[in-house]
């Protein structure tokens, strides 16, 4: 690739020694090729900078924008989050439609537009990452912009029975085709947006190109990966997590690790694992879910609703069934580190990834890269999440079936080590063969003409 890589993200790192898999892989990238990351500050305020400000200029050089209150309610709290995210999860119940912020959201794109483009140089290639810039490609055109520009989606693609429920509806299709290159999770998002176009009057081609108007494109799906060496260090490095939990080697420990948000289906975890619990036998050895689930966004109505919702299944889970020495749910609503992490996925018997909708979900991957592989932990997993594609020796679960999900816990702890290794194998060479360097390697092949086509 001749000249710089632009990636564009609604965060960006401030560290000189980035962390998270993402971050790091675009920061690898961007150090081998240099080029220039550029995102939001994190500065809300009145009186926001002109235009880019320094972050650093090595390895690579990285600028931000500021947002005034009104853009950062507007564009990220209430279109970006309130309307796109529930609706590409299939919640569209759950979307906040207001044409004031829908307006304010194409603004942004298009203040960030004219930013980016005044950086531009003649060879270089632009990468934009997720939901909050969907509409940039256009708004970078209607700045003349003629460089190869793509789009990275980070979250599911809508179905196109939810599609009609955004009222800009009639705009995505253009948003979209204006990107040299759509890359999309999984075969399975790259089936809806392809539904979703054609009904927008996009015409399929070969190789995963479609045209709308005058525009050739491509969609290709590109599921992201870990950093699998990393994470198995870091699991091995990692102080037991048995003395430090208080559970004895012969319980079992069940471990959810997810942020909290309705798509993640922790509500159904909770009622499964009860269920779990009240079919069970004599003679069974105790088992403990552990639920780690930070909040975010708590100031919309739809994140304070499920927080209650945990706390009542909790409290419910636990009156039922808990001992003066055993508290079978634990509930910590709070993120926790890295380090400490690791050691919990090492130490769990089984792993519940159990979403409604998920992009990806790389927590199921950190776990069988987290594993012992001469005794390894289950991982169960939801037929929802996009890693369902390529982990297929996971137990998979329908997450809406609590019986169904109570059943596959009982069989992940009642495991044979023959069967679990056998799984374990399979997935760690999956995750291997598709880590966070394949992904980005393959992305950008795609978008720079040098791999025959997308990823299907």
């Amino acid at each position: 690739m001749a000249g710089r890589l632009i990636v564009i993200s609604n965060r960006i790192p401030t560290d000189a020694a980035p962390s998270g898999g993402l971050v790091v892989a675009l920061h690898d990238a961007l150090k081998a090729r240099g080029g220039l990351w550029v995102g939001h500050s994190g500065k809300v305020t009145d009186s926001p900078a002109e235009g880019l400000t320094t972050i650093a200029d090595e390895p690579y050089q990285r600028r931000a924008f500021d947002l005034t209150p009104a853009e950062h309610k507007g564009f990220y709290l209430d279109y970006a989050n309130a309307t796109l995210w529930p609706l590409f999860h299939h919640r569209a119940d759950l979307m906040t439609l207001d044409p004031e912020s829908s307006r304010i959201y194409w603004e942004v794109n298009r203040k960030v537009a004219q930013l980016v483009a005044a950086e531009l140089q003649p060879d270089d290639v632009v990468w934009v990452q997720d939901y909050h810039f969907i509409p940039l490609a256009q708004a970078m055109r209607m700045e003349g912009v003629k460089n190869r520009i793509g789009f990275f989606l980070h979250i599911p693609f809508p179905n196109a029975s939810d599609v009609p429920a955004l009222p800009e509806q009639r705009y995505l299709a253009s948003w979209l085709a204006a990107y040299d290159l759509v890359g999309l999770q999984t075969r399975r998002d790259v089936a809806a947006a392809i539904d979703v176009l054609r009904r927008s009057g996009a015409e399929m081609l070969l190789r995963g190109q479609m045209r709308l108007g005058d525009r050739h494109f491509t969609l290709g799906s590109f599921p992201i990966g870990i950093d699998v060496d990393d994470f198995v260090r870091a699991a091995e490095a990692a102080p037991p997590a048995g003395a430090t939990l208080r559970i004895p080697d012969e319980e079992k420990l069940i471990l959810g690790v997810d942020r909290l948000d309705y798509s993640k289906g922790i509500p159904n975890r909770f009622s499964a694992f009860g269920e779990f619990l009240a079919t069970g036998e004599d003679g069974e050895p105790r088992a403990t879910l552990l639920q780690i689930a930070p909040p975010s966004r708590e100031d919309v109505e739809a994140y304070r609703e499920i927080r209650e919702e945990l706390e009542t299944l909790s409290g419910r889970v636990n009156g039922n069934h808990a001992e003066l020495d055993w508290t079978p749910i634990r509930y910590i609503r709070r993120g926790l580190p890295r380090d400490v992490l690791a050691g919990l996925y090492r130490r769990a018997d089984a792993m519940l990834v159990t979403p409604l909708a998920d992009g990806m979900n790389l927590v199921a991957k950190e776990y069988v890269a987290a594993q012992d592989g001469a005794d390894p932990g289950v991982l169960i997993l939801s037929h929802f999440a996009g890693a369902a594609e390529q982990l297929d020796a996971a137990l998979m679960v329908n997450p809406y079936d609590t019986a169904e999900t109570a059943k596959a816990i009982r069989q992940a702890l009642s495991m044979p080590e023959h069967e679990r290794r056998a799984r374990h194998l399979s997935l760690i060479r999956t995750i291997r063969e598709t880590d966070i360097a394949w992904w980005t390697a393959t992305y950008l092949d795609a978008l720079t003409g040098r791999a025959a086509s997308a990823a299907a």
